[in-house]
């Protein structure tokens, strides 16, 4: 077939792209600060803060995101042929991208656990590989069954290796311009919805499903390179035990099961499911998971059911995309300002969004395309403003040292929304014939997550929340695992000075104008 030989000729140049990966990677070690010989694989928190090392960082999350998120955004114009080809109801289709949105949400503590136990490279590489099979083996599905496992268990599994350990990595390198690095990061999502939906419409129609999706695995690859490129972590050795300990363990001819569960207590972050600011701002996170996937699944749908051409409907989306790039770059751009704290940013765009998804079936009711276009392109830069901030406040509620963590809990709980979000669209689309009161449903998520972000503690100072370093815990346990310290992303003399960076240039960020 055509689009094999394409795929094996691709695959020759792989190999290529590891190489120059590889090189990249090992010039910037070359170049970084003040470097000697043998410190090549310090530990993890030797981190050297906005440097160029960050930014080649920044780099690789662009492409990871794009052949992430920015693919299963994007996935809603292989939703009509599915449909078609399976004769199957719009709310078991929706369950493809659903359990892949899921599982990589599901499995991301897994992610981070791999990530603090040995290094973010070889997880994000084998990421990579998972969601190219996931995709490739999808090609050859005879049946629904075999989608929702290529598609939404492998694929999801990969997805979820790639984003928070590079995630992590990027925010553990930045200290005054982490939201904007972020943002550039996650800028290649939108990047990547403004040219995926005329890409994927145009390999729909000259390959079909099948060679669209052959070809999709194929792009995926490039994730493996762009792991490549993040800085092997030399793992910290486990805390020794206590001398009582050692003699149980003695007794036992074995590592003791309290010692394991302490350890996977500390690489989860497990102490954060009692936090309470934590769990009030994944529950908000969860209700904007539920509506956010929503519109890029069913939106090309409601297009052409309003009567619209498929590539007038997929523009809509591409515009979407374009409009996407622009929110995040502005969001992170204003934050770093100063001029607002972070949550209220958030909460503003997060506010807009919601209101730009109820206001979608207007464009149906009226018949008007361009008033479609004009409430996608508002919903596209508020969606896209509102993505980076969601992961840049983490710190500012749990603090630098458990943000790898969180990052991996706050995934595995807002996975409930990405579960059932889209699935209740397409139960609402199956029961109402359109999908109007889908859109509004969305809306309503976020509209509601918006307010819980209201409860969160010092939501109505000006100053945010006392420094999460300098504070005791209130919550739960709260106390740090003196042997935490020297594990994961954030971790060593550097990272303690990287935090004091944070904390200092939080403060001022978190100042309200006068």
């Amino acid at each position: 077939m055509e689009q094999m030989t394409w795929l094996i000729d691709y695959y020759k140049y792989l190999p290529l792209t590891t190489i120059v990966a590889t090189c990249i990677r090992a010039m910037v070690e070359a170049e970084g600060p003040g470097r000697t010989p043998g410190t090549e694989r310090q530990t993890p928190g030797a981190l050297a803060q906005d440097g160029s090392r960050g930014w080649v960082m920044v780099g690789a999350m662009f492409v990871c995101t794009t052949l992430v998120f920015g693919l299963i955004r994007s996935l809603g114009v292989f939703f009509v042929e599915l449909v078609q080809y399976f004769q199957e109801s719009a709310q078991a289709i929706s369950w493809i991208t659903s359990i892949g949105v899921a599982v990589q949400q599901l499995c991301s503590p897994l992610g981070t656990a791999l990530s603090n136990a040995y290094d973010a490279q070889r997880v994000v590489m084998t990421g990579g590989f998972l969601a190219s099979l996931g995709l490739i083996l999808a090609s050859q599905a005879r049946s629904l069954h075999h989608l929702y496992l290529t598609m939404g268990l492998i694929s999801g599994m990969g997805w979820a290796l790639v984003f928070t350990p590079i995630l992590a990595t990027v925010m553990a390198h930045f200290t005054r311009r982490r939201t904007l690095a972020v943002a550039v990061g996650f800028s290649g999502v939108g990047i990547s919805s403004f040219v995926f939906s005329p890409l994927f419409q145009y390999l729909l129609e000259t390959f079909g499903w099948r060679g669209a999706l052959l070809i999709l695995g194929g792009l995926s690859l490039n994730i493996v390179p762009c792991g490549a490129l993040i800085r092997p972590q030399r793992g910290t050795p486990p805390p020794p035990l206590s001398q009582s300990e050692g003699k149980a363990d003695d007794t036992k001819g074995g590592a003791s099961f309290r010692d394991l569960l302490r350890r996977v207590h500390r690489y989860l972050e497990l102490s954060l499911l009692v936090h309470r600011p934590f769990l009030s701002y994944s529950l908000a996170v969860t209700f904007f998971n539920a509506g956010y996937f929503v519109p890029y699944v069913h939106l090309v749908a409601h297009s052409r059911q309003t009567g619209f051409s498929e590539y007038r409907a997929a523009f809509v989306m591409s515009v979407t995309g374009a409009t996407d790039i622009v929110g995040r770059v502005t969001a992170g751009w204003l934050t770093d300002l100063g001029c607002a704290r972070l949550l209220h940013m958030l909460t503003v765009w997060t506010g807009l969004t919601g209101l730009f998804i109820v206001l979608m079936p207007l464009g149906s009711v009226v018949g008007s395309y361009w008033l479609l276009l004009a409430l996608g392109m508002g919903y596209g830069f508020c969606a896209g403003a509102l993505t980076s901030l969601v992961f840049a406040a983490v710190p500012e509620i749990v603090g630098m040292g458990r943000m790898v963590g969180a990052l991996g809990l706050l995934q595995l709980l807002e996975s409930v929304g990405g579960l059932l979000g889209v699935p209740l669209s397409g139960f609402l689309r199956d029961r109402t014939g359109s999908y109007m009161a889908s859109l509004v449903v969305a809306g309503c998520f976020f509209l509601l997550g918006t307010l819980i972000l209201t409860t969160l503690p010092h939501y109505f100072s000006c100053t945010g929340p006392p420094s999460q370093q300098q504070r005791p815990q209130e919550e739960g346990d709260g106390r740090e695992d003196p042997h935490h310290a020297g594990t994961g992303l954030l971790s060593g003399p550097a990272s303690d000075s990287a935090n004091r960076a944070a904390n200092k240039d939080s403060d001022h960020s978190q100042t309200c104008p006068a």
